[in-house]
């Protein structure tokens, strides 16, 4: 069927199996991955602008609560939310406030938010056995990238890392960038068959009328020039977009000045993703960005964060509201939300052992290929 497609297409020429229908269902799979795959890479943690000088803010980083300071002076640290004296945690709501110190409620135990020493000891006397400096909280390491704060549980973290290059955004101002909006919601399905339903386009005419009106090429199937049959490196790149549409807006036009850095491929593409395993993706417009974000919970739920981000001028703009702009891809996302848990209940059917992707699947075979060998299982 492929033997038409281009040597450089991305397309598969034959239809391997999915991953088994027990990875997405079954708890001691799913413990292995938040030991392997969410222990071992960066997990998203928010927004740097977004945590306050003086406060920490509590997270989840695969099966690990972690608390995210920073200091008074600006300087961020992370540390597992647990005290070292007795265990209880230390962060017990999203956000809150912390000064120099981060204080454990039940006992008074205080350590210092730059390094997390152990400062204090409450009402207690310890003896000369005790040794303060083997009491700290157990550091997390942290990376800021893009204005976009993020953790990493290994003892040995590597480098972060993308699909694209790590400055494919660096024509936005991404350090300036103001959250504008925010939702969350809890998807009944597992994490991979999000990323799964990211990396292919077959639904997209069925499942996104919408995105698919805005974007002509989803109806094909595909989600790039590159994947349709009969395409060669030498066609000349055409916008992705319907005629007049500039960016993803309820109208296609943008909601505020665009960018100034850009150049005109970027603009003339209207949208630029990048994916970071396996926590989130970022979508570039020429007039704002977003992201979003999967959490794991258990082998059957999800939480997904998105949040848009806008120039400082764009939100001073008279009657600017930003739920307005964010409607459209939480439009798209709801979409989403039905078909995983569609996909979700179905894979726990006993009449299901594993399917077979289609050659235009190849993001799913790459991605599943990824989070087997984070895992250290043979496919």
């Amino acid at each position: 069927m492929n033997d038409h497609r281009h040597p450089m297409s991305p397309v598969l020429d034959h239809c391997p199996p999915t991953l088994p229908a027990h990875a997405y269902c079954d708890a001691d799979w799913y413990a292995r991955e938040m030991a392997t795959i969410w222990a071992r890479n960066w997990v998203w943690a928010g927004r740097l602008n977004d945590l306050r000088p003086g406060s920490m803010q509590r997270r989840q980083v695969g099966a690990a609560s972690v608390i995210v300071c920073r200091t008074p002076d600006g300087a961020v640290s992370a540390f597992h939310n647990v005290c070292r004296h007795r265990g209880a945690e230390l962060c017990a709501v999203t956000e809150q406030p912390m000064g120099k110190l981060v204080s454990c409620k039940y006992h008074a135990w205080s350590y210092a938010a730059s390094n997390g020493h152990l400062v204090a000891v409450g009402q207690a006397n310890p003896t000369g056995d005790f040794n303060r400096g083997q009491h700290g909280l157990v550091k997390v390491a942290v990376k800021v990238w893009a204005g976009f704060v993020f953790l990493n549980l290994s003892d040995a973290p590597g480098e972060l890392q993308a699909d694209l290059p790590l400055t494919a955004l660096d024509n936005w101002p991404m350090d300036s960038l103001i959250t504008g909006h925010r939702s969350e919601s809890l998807v009944a399905g597992n994490w991979k068959i999000l990323w799964e339903n990211y990396n292919e386009c077959l639904h997209c005419a069925t499942i996104h009328p919408e995105l698919s009106d805005l974007v002509p090429i989803y109806k094909t199937g595909v989600m790039a020039p590159n994947e349709a049959p009969g395409w060669t490196p030498e066609d000349t790149p055409e916008p992705t977009m319907k005629p007049g549409a500039m960016t993803w807006t309820p109208t296609g036009a943008p909601c505020g000045p665009e960018f100034p850095g850009l150049t005109q491929a970027e603009r003339r593409a209207g949208y630029l993703f990048v994916t970071i395993y396996p926590t989130m993706f970022v979508v570039a417009h020429v007039d704002y960005v977003r992201a979003i974000v999967f959490e794991p919970l258990a082998p059957d739920l999800t939480r997904v964060r998105a949040e848009w981000y806008f120039a400082r001028e764009t939100l001073d703009q008279p009657g600017f509201d930003a739920a307005a702009v964010a409607e459209f891809a939480k439009l798209v996302l709801r979409q989403d939300a039905e078909v995983v848990e569609m996909n979700q209940r179905g894979l726990s059917s006993p009449a299901y052992k594993g399917g077979t992707l289609m050659p235009e699947e190849y993001a799913i075979r790459q991605f599943d290929g990824w989070v087997l060998d984070q895992m250290g299982v043979t496919a």
